[in-house]
Formats: C-alpha cells, sequence, structure tokens
C-alpha cells in the first residue's frame, strides 16, 4: 500500500510541474450529499488540498446508489492525490438507468460546483455500464468533460449486448434442452427472469457430463463472446480446449447466467419491450466471426458430433423477433454514436466475462467511422474478471489521460511499457482484439 501511494504521490507532482496547480479558492471540503429535482441522490468527498480536478464517476449495473469511485482503495488514492470525486445514483424504473445517466451525472456536478467553486478539469471516469455513460458523456457537445476514462466499459451498448446474449442463450436452450421451452425474453417479472436464469444455469451444468454437451457449451460460449480464461495464475494453452470449455462452462453456470438472464429483465424495463432478435441469423456466418470457432469444432470432432447440422437447426428453428419500440429506444439511450468530442482512453481486461473485451473491436470501429479515432486510446491488462483492476493500474491511466490533456497529443502515454512504469504491476500488454460476435452494423 505505502509503495502504491508513493507512485500516486511522484505521478501527481509531475502533473504539477506541468501546470494543474491546487485551486486556490476557498472549498468546502470533506463529503458532500444531496437530491437532484428526478429524485436521483449524489454524493462527493473533496480532500483538504483539492487539486482543481473533479472526478465525474459513473458506476455500473446495479442497485440505483450515489457512488463517487469504483472501490474504497481507488477513492482514498485518488483523494490522497488531491482530486474531488462526484457520482449520482441515476434514475428511472429500473437499474438500466440510460435514460437518466448522463443528465443525472451532469446535474450531479453542477451541484457539487455549486458548493467548491469550478473545476479546472472534469474527467469523466465509468465502469462496466457506467463506461458506456462516461463514454456519452465523452460526445456531449457542450464538453462538459475534459476527457474520459472508460474501465471495463459496455462500450457496445445494449443492443448489441442483447443481441449476443440472446444468441447465446438460445443455443444452450435449444441445443441442450428443446423440450423445456426455456423462455428467453419478454419477462414478466424479475421472479420469472430467475426461474429462466436457473433454467440455463441447471442443463449447462448437466450438459458438462458428456462430451456432446460440453462441445454445445463451447458452441454456445463462442456465440455469447465468453472467454475461454476464468480462474487460475495463468490462461488455457492455445490448444488445450478442454480445459478452455471447462472455463467457459464455469463461467456460464458459476454466475454469468444469473446474472445476465436477470438482467435482461432490467432491459426490458427500461427499453419497453424485447429488442433482440434471433429469426434471420444466420448461425454458420455468426460462429465463423468468432476467434473460439477452432475450439468449437474440434471439441465437436472429438464428440462425434456434425457441427453443421447444429447450426442448421439454431438457423432454422429460430423465431425470435424485436419489438420496434424497444430497439428504437434503446438506440437512442444506450448506443454510443463513436462521435467523441474529448479524449478517451479505454482499459479492459482481455478475459472479461460480463463485458467481453471484444466489445472494444466494435467501438473503436465506431469512433473511427465517425472521424473521432485520434481522440481514442485503448489499453488492454493481462488478466481475467470483470473490472478486475488494481487501483495502480486505473489510476496510471488516468495519469496517461491527463498527461493527453495537457499536452494536446497521445505520444507514447497509454502505451503498455509507460503504463506498467506508472502501474508498477506489469500486466498491461499490446492485445489484438477478436471480433464482436453478433454485432450489429
Amino acid at each position: 500500500m505505502k509503495r502504491r501511494f508513493g507512485l500516486v504521490s511522484m505521478l501527481v507532482t509531475a502533473l504539477l510541474a506541468g501546470g494543474l496547480v491546487p485551486s486556490a479558492e476557498a472549498t468546502e471540503a470533506g463529503h458532500h450529499t444531496g437530491q437532484l429535482p428526478d429524485g436521483a441522490s449524489w454524493v462527493a468527498d473533496v480532500p483538504d488540498a483539492w487539486n482543481g480536478t473533479i472526478i465525474l464517476y459513473s458506476h455500473g449495473f446495479g442497485p440505483l446508489t450515489a457512488q463517487d469511485a469504483p472501490d474504497a482503495a481507488t477513492a482514498s488514492a485518488l483523494l490522497a492525490g488531491g482530486y474531488a470525486l462526484v457520482g449520482s445514483s441515476y434514475s428511472g424504473p429500473s437499474w438500466w438507468a440510460l435514460e437518466s445517466a448522463v443528465g443525472d451525472q451532469f446535474a450531479a456536478l453542477a451541484a457539487l460546483e455549486a458548493e467548491i467553486g469550478p473545476a479546472k478539469r472534469t474527467i469523466a471516469w465509468g465502469t462496466s455500464m457506467g463506461g458506456l455513460v462516461s463514454a456519452r458523456e465523452a460526445e456531449d457537445p457542450h464538453r462538459r468533460v475534459d476527457a474520459a476514462l472508460t474501465t471495463c466499459g459496455l462500450v457496445a451498448g445494449a443492443l448489441n449486448l442483447n443481441d449476443y446474449q440472446l444468441h447465446g442463450e438460445y443455443a444452450l436452450s435449444h441445443l441442450l434442452a428443446p423440450e423445456r421451452a426455456i423462455k428467453l425474453v419478454r419477462y414478466a417479472g424479475q421472479d420469472e427472469a430467475a426461474a429462466a436464469a436457473a433454467a440455463l444455469a441447471q442443463v449447462t451444468g448437466d450438459a458438462q457430463a458428456t462430451p456432446a454437451g460440453r462441445a454445445r457449451i463451447a458452441l454456445a460460449a463462442a456465440l455469447m463472446n465468453v472467454p475461454t480464461w476464468y480462474t487460475g495464475s495463468a490462461p488455457p494453452a492455445p490448444r488445450d480446449y478442454e480445459t478452455q470449455e471447462t472455463h467457459q462452462e464455469q463461467t456460464l453456470a458459476g454466475f454469468v447466467l444469473g446474472f445476465v438472464v436477470t438482467g435482461r429483465r432490467q432491459i426490458e424495463l427500461a427499453a419497453g419491450g424485447n429488442s433482440a432478435a434471433t429469426r434471420g441469423t444466420d448461425y454458420r456466418q455468426l460462429l465463423a466471426r468468432s476467434s473460439h470457432a477452432r475450439q468449437v469444432g474440434e471439441l465437436y470432432r472429438r464428440a462425434g458430433l456434425d457441427l453443421d447440422t447444429d447450426l442448421a437447426k439454431l438457423t432454422r428453428d429460430a423465431d425470435i423477433t424485436a419489438d420496434p419500440g424497444a430497439v428504437a429506444t434503446l438506440a437512442r439511450t444506450s448506443m454510443p454514436t463513436g462521435r467523441l468530442r474529448v479524449p478517451e482512453l479505454d482499459v479492459h481486461t482481455v478475459a472479461d466475462q460480463l463485458v467481453p473485451v471484444e466489445q472494444e473491436n466494435w467501438y473503436a470501429r465506431r469512433v473511427a467511422e465517425a472521424g473521432a479515432g485520434p481522440l481514442l486510446r485503448q489499453a488492454f491488462v493481462e488478466g481475467t474478471g470483470h473490472c478486475a483492476f488494481q487501483p495502480a493500474e486505473t489510476i496510471a491511466a488516468l495519469h496517461a489521460l491527463e498527461a493527453r490533456v495537457s499536452t494536446g497529443r497521445w505520444g507514447d502515454v497509454a502505451e503498455p511499457e509507460r503504463l506498467n512504469a506508472a502501474a508498477g504491476t506489469g500486466r498491461y500488454v499490446r492485445f489484438a482484439v477478436p471480433p464482436l460476435v453478433g454485432a450489429i452494423g
């Protein structure tokens, strides 16, 4: 802990030397809270020696509770470095609060500035679903933030999320337990979604006992962009397909299905219906896009199964349609445009079970197509888990982003070597991001 705080201190000193000086204006240090007109709450923490920068933190999917940092350790390090922290709870009918999140965040920022004075610099920082919020904040035409740090962010948006998750869930249901008729969309309530999640987890766990079941789990996992590394100090070997599939099954049955299927109900509640579809999907083409296609093919061969037959069955029987109104709502509220107006640095683990790293592939293309490619940099941590960063790693990324704002150019500040030197963990790596299976556009 002392080593990490020493690193933070040195980096802050370097930034101060570059021109970001502590505010000389009087501020109200300490803990601040308040309520916004739409009912959302906000919370902030301000150090005694504020350096003039506010971190506008956007929390991830979950209870609508105000939060101003990703975790206590990171908050402590940031406050020790002189940063003020603020974040809102968001408001809305469900935990998928993208309709209100950006507005609530900017309102929370304004409320804090009304108490402590205007910031010299504001940096949006979001994690998971909050990463989608921070990406949308970086597109704000009024430039109310100076830069965005998006960590483990859901940067491919809700339409992509719902589609690829449904493809994998459909494959599990239709290939492993077609007689169960497990409901996959349009849940009447949270209990119905929880029952579907439990049923999918059960059939997945049961199927793990046979080679045929394991092959079909691998197929569903590929359609769902599930990584082949879940636990352990190192990922399975590139051709150790059986161990890779074991990691995928542990991921799906252990917690992912329970989280994402019940989460779908929350998104449907916000969208006013189901945005995802299987009808019209060519599952042969879908699998061909996956970086795990070779693994799936080999496990099918070893199990004595015909992969083409299963893919044809999935294609032939796909009949789930989307509700146009739900698609329109999520397109408006829950998709990034890629039209960045400020620098953004995205950080992702290479094996993220809840927000696959493949989302970064889709997002980079989106930003490039919008003509904003020079504003975006992406950095990757050699690790498994959702948002499984060490505080020093994300703080190093924050300082790299600040350097970009101060100098007007990226240079090499977001390269793995520079980030590792700052973080002291050695986990930043160069990584070629695979395509997102089931991506729209």
